[in-house]
């Protein structure tokens, strides 16, 4: 029986081991002028970008992106984000209640 960690590490290296895609037509900045509100600035080229879109789409219409500090200070990497995980259903455990005369202090 293959543990939780075992396969979270898998699935790790199966990720890391993937391309990275480059979402062309976007580019991200910050500047040290910039409020600590501003945490990124997208500049997006309009036809790039909504090539990209349409190449990367999922059948959704979705494209996830992720903005990654890149090697230089105040620029930052706009990627594709391939990551096609099963949707997992969260099941909240049954909490035992038994009604009780007595109170406990």
């Amino acid at each position: 029986m293959v543990s939780q960690k075992t396969e979270a590490i898998k699935q790790t290296n199966k990720m890391q081991k993937q391309e990275t895609v480059y979402a062309n037509g976007f580019i991200g900045k910050k500047f040290e002028k910039d409020p600590d509100f501003i945490v990124v600035r997208l500049s997006i080229a309009k036809d790039d970008a909504i090539a990209f879109i349409n190449k990367h789409a999922n059948a959704d219409g979705w494209v996830n992106l992720e903005v990654k500090k890149g090697r230089e200070a105040g620029k930052f990497n706009v990627t594709l984000n391939t990551y096609q995980g099963g949707k997992t259903e969260y099941k909240k455990p049954a909490r035992k209640f038994e009604p009780t005369d007595e109170l406990e202090f």
